[in-house]
Formats: structure tokens, sequence, C-alpha cells
């Protein structure tokens, strides 16, 4: 239980900033006692903890785009302009959320599975961590969510669907893409929080479904030790999302770059030492 714990608020810290939780989830797994993976279920789980901290946080941004999007299904022509563009806000969560849907359920036995190498997360943390290095140097921050196209929700979306691979992140795919694309750190970050709420929620019911009909247990770990984590992972991560939001709007993402490097370096010379295995 004190694993699963310190594995939850490992996950609650990790989830929202640009250093993918999954990856540190997986590392730390193998520190503890029995020195194993996890699992994707695992993580899976623990993330609805994180997207409940969303839904909480955004909740009015959040019931605003839900009630906009169904009023727009039955009289699109008498929606106020805002309410047009919380319609269209939920139109593109939906659009962006297509690729890791499709990915994520066509490859899920990939993902569970052989991407879970800590070779491969050690080399994505340093690709991906300077990816996002180069694309908030160079990110104009011209354009706010008001000037999302569905072109470039879609893109937000291939985007999301690379965090499958562990090391990735999230958050940190998202942002990229946002900077890439000329929208301001916080215009990025904002629609990463919200476009990843039906793909973490959907992920994660379904492994919960899964763990509650095939076994007891999220491999090394049992339901109920898991469902703690998660729990935890809810506290941490609502407490994280109101210090990077601030964080955002004056800083740049810098220490995340440098970290990913320094600890996907680290990882490489413990593997490549033999101190763990991969």
């Amino acid at each position: 239980m004190f694993e699963a714990i310190f594995l939850g608020i490992i996950q609650g810290l990790t989830e929202f900033l640009p250093i993918s939780s999954s990856a540190h989830i997986r590392i730390a797994g193998e520190f503890m006692d029995k020195a194993q993976d996890p699992g994707a279920r695992f993580t899976a789980i623990t993330q609805i903890g994180t997207e409940l901290a969303v839904l909480i946080f955004f909740r009015k941004d959040i019931a605003t785009i839900v009630r906009a999007w169904f009023r727009s299904l039955k009289k699109s022509n008498q929606l106020l302009p805002e309410e047009k563009q919380a319609s269209r806000m939920g139109w593109l969560i939906i659009i962006g959320s297509i690729p890791i849907v499709v990915l994520g359920y066509f490859g899920r036995h990939i993902i569970e599975n052989d991407l879970r190498s800590l070779w491969l997360i050690a080399t994505v943390l340093i690709i991906f961590g300077v990816v996002l290095g180069i694309a908030d140097k160079l990110g104009r921050s011209q354009r706010t969510l008001n000037a999302l196209s569905n072109k470039h929700g879609l893109y937000y979306g291939v985007a999301q669907a690379m965090a499958l691979i562990p090391g990735v992140s999230r958050s940190g795919a998202t942002i990229a893409m946002g900077r890439a694309l000329g929208y301001s750190r916080e215009a990025a970050l904002r629609y990463s929080f919200l476009l990843a709420i039906p793909a973490v929620f959907g992920s994660g019911f379904y492994q919960l479904s899964q763990g509650l009909t095939e076994d007891v247990s999220t491999n090394i770990f049992s339901l109920s030790q898991t469902l703690a984590a998660t729990a935890i992972a809810f506290a941490v991560g609502y407490l994280v999302i109101a210090w990077l939001i601030r964080f955002v709007m004056t800083k740049s993402f810098m220490p995340f770059i440098i970290y990913r490097i320094v600890l996907g370096s680290t990882l490489l010379i413990l593997l490549a030492t033999g101190v763990i295995n991969s």
C-alpha cells in the first residue's frame, strides 16, 4: 500500500507537467521492492484521479462547453456568440480525441507490452524534450483558443496520440504542437487539459472494467491499492494544476526540458551499466 500511495503521489505531480507521468511510474517501479513495471493498467486507472481534478478545477468551463454543445444539436441558429464558441470547443475536443481513441484501441496490446522498455522511454524523454524546447523557443504566441480551427484541433489530437508511448507526455506533446502552431503557452496548456478528458477517462475506465472482470489486481497491486493511489493522485494533481497555470503565464518550459534530458540521460547510464534492467 505504501508503494501504491507513493506512485499515486508521483502520478499527481507529473501528469500535467510536460515530463510524462507514465514514464515516471515505469521508472519508479524499478526501484520498488519487487523491481518491476507497475503496468499500463495501473497507470491508466490512476490517471482517472488526475482527470477528476481537471473536471473540478475547470468545472465552469466544462459545464459551459457541454451545455452549449448540446444546445447546438437542437438550436444552433439561436446560440449567442459565446455559446457558439463554447459549442465549437466541444466539437474540437471530439475531433482531437479521434486519433488517440483509434490508435489506443487497436494498438492496446503493443502499448501495454512492447512500448514499456526503459531504453525506449529514456530515448523518448530526451528526444521529445528537445522537440518541446524548439517548439517553445520558436512559438510566436500569437493565437488564442478562439483561433483554434478543425485542422489545428486534429493536429493537437495526433500529438496527444503520440503520448501512448511512455516518455512522450500527453501535456508535453500537445503543448509542443500548440507552440509550433503559434498558440500562447497558456492557450496550449489549457487546451491540453480539456483535450485529455475523453481519452484519459475512456482509457482509465476501460482498464478498470478489465481489472474487475479479468482479475482483482493490476499487475503487482491489488485493486484497492490502485484505487488508493488514484485518490492520492487526485488530491496532488489538483494542486499541481493551479500552480502550473500560474507558472506558464510568466515562465518558459525550459526547466522541464532540462529535467527531461537529465532524467533520460541518467536512465541510459543506469541501463548501460546494468544498475537496472530494461
